[in-house]
């Protein structure tokens, strides 16, 4: 972060996390995305591989 007019703000790295729970990892990761989906910012960017690890290991 940085301070910047009187103002923190971002400076790089994740700025907003958001977390969700459910019966699987699959599932979770799937809500998640979801809650993501419903926030609104322009230019904003998410990463959508989280998860595919797990959820690998999970199928087996």
């Amino acid at each position: 972060t940085k301070a910047e007019a009187n103002r923190i703000l971002a400076n790089g790295g994740r700025v907003l996390n958001v977390c969700a729970r459910g019966k699987s990892v699959r599932d979770a990761q799937q809500r998640a995305y979801a809650a993501v989906d419903k926030i609104k910012w322009p230019d904003g960017f998410c990463r959508r591989d989280i998860g595919w690890r797990a959820i690998s290991r999970a199928s087996r």
